[in-house]
C-alpha cells in the first residue's frame, strides 16, 4: 500500500504559542515547508534585535523563514503561488492575513484557535477562560476567512480541568490549548486535505470576544485584599491568569512595583507566598513583610 505523502505546509506563528503547536506537529511527523513569523524585535534592557520563537525554532531545523513587515506586498504574494500549497496553517501570527494569501492554498487556510468557538475569540483566549473561572474549555481548528475568529470550525477539543488544578496558571494553559491544537490539527489534516471535513458555520448569536490585555489589567489593588472573599478570588484568578506579561503586580506607599509571583486562596482569604520587589530578586512575601508595617494587614 502506498505511504500517503505529507502535505505540504506554510506555518504562520510567533509566539511561544506557536512553537507548542509546531513541537505538537513535529511530534506527529509534520514539518512546515516554511514559516513566515514577525520581524526581529528589540527586546530587554539592551533592546537588542531578537528573533521571534518560531523563527528560533525553524532555524533550528533549517526551515526557510520569512519576516515580512507586511503581507501585501506583491513580491510575497507572488513568492507564495509559486508553490502549489496544500494548507496554510496559522498559529498566533498576531496579525491580519489578507484574502489574497488565506486563499492561495488548495484547500485553504486553518487557524488553531485556544477556545471552543463562538466562544472567546480575539487575542487572549487562553487568559480570558481563567480570568472568567472557566473550567471548562478547549481547541478549535477554524477555516480562516478575512474577519478575525469568524470562519466555520472544522474540528474541536474539550477540555476541562479538575477542580484541584484550577486555575492554572496563564502560560500553563497556553501551552497546554497549543499542544493540543498542534495534535487535533495533526489528526485531521489528512481528512481535511482529502476533502473529507465539511466545516460546521458559528453560531454568530453566541460569539464572545476577548482583548489584548495590557499592564493595567494586572494590577492588583492591595487595600481591598480578604476584605471580601469575592475580590480575593478575582484577585487570585489575576495572579494565576498573569504569570507571564503582563504580569500581576500591586504597587506599595511609595509607588513601587511590586510583582506577586505566587498565591494561595484557602478559605476565601488570599495568602500571598513569593513577590518580586521592585529592582530586586524575588523574595517569600513573609520576609518582605517583615519589616513594612504599612502592608502588615495584607
Amino acid at each position: 500500500m502506498a505511504k500517503t505523502k505529507p502535505p505540504l505546509f506554510t506555518f504562520f506563528g510567533t509566539p511561544l504559542f506557536s512553537v507548542r503547536v509546531l513541537d505538537a506537529l513535529e511530534a506527529n511527523g509534520l514539518l512546515p515547508a516554511l514559516v513566515i513569523t514577525a520581524p526581529d524585535k528589540k527586546q530587554g534592557r539592551g533592546q537588542k534585535l531578537a528573533p521571534s520563537a518560531a523563527k528560533v525554532w525553524a532555524q533550528e531545523r533549517g526551515i526557510d523563514v520569512i519576516t515580512p513587515a507586511t503581507l501585501k506586498e506583491a513580491a510575497l504574494i507572488a513568492e507564495l503561488q509559486n508553490t502549489d500549497w496544500d494548507v496554510f496553517v496559522v498559529a498566533a501570527y498576531a496579525k491580519l492575513i489578507p484574502k489574497t494569501i488565506l486563499d492561495i492554498p488548495r484547500k485553504g487556510s486553518l487557524n488553531v484557535h485556544p477556545s471552543l468557538l463562538p466562544k472567546f475569540r480575539g487575542p487572549s483566549p487562553a487568559l480570558s477562560a481563567i480570568l472568567a473561572d472557566e473550567r471548562t474549555t478547549g481547541v478549535s481548528i477554524m477555516q480562516m476567512t478575512e474577519k478575525m475568529d469568524a470562519g466555520p470550525v472544522v474540528a474541536q477539543a474539550r477540555v476541562e480541568l479538575t477542580q484541584e488544578d484550577w486555575p492554572p496558571t496563564g502560560s500553563m494553559l497556553e501551552d497546554m490549548l497549543a499542544t493540543e491544537g498542534g495534535n487535533l490539527l495533526a489528526e485531521i489534516l489528512p481528512e481535511w486535505i482529502a476533502g473529507n471535513i465539511t466545516p460546521e458555520p458559528q453560531n454568530e448569536s453566541k460569539a464572545t470576544y476577548t482583548r489584548k490585555f495590557t499592564d493595567k489589567d494586572a494590577l492588583l489593588d492591595a487595600s481591598r485584599f480578604n476584605l471580601d472573599a469575592g475580590y480575593s478570588r478575582e484577585a487570585f484568578l489575576k495572579i494565576r491568569t498573569f504569570d507571564r506579561n503582563p504580569r500581576a503586580y500591586f504597587v506599595d506607599e511609595k509607588g513601587r512595583r511590586v510583582i506577586v509571583t505566587e498565591a494561595e486562596l484557602k478559605d476565601g482569604k488570599l495568602e500571598i507566598l513569593k513577590v518580586i520587589p521592585e529592582g530586586k530578586k524575588e523574595t517569600d512575601f513573609k520576609t518582605y513583610r517583615a519589616n513594612r508595617a504599612d502592608i502588615l494587614s495584607l
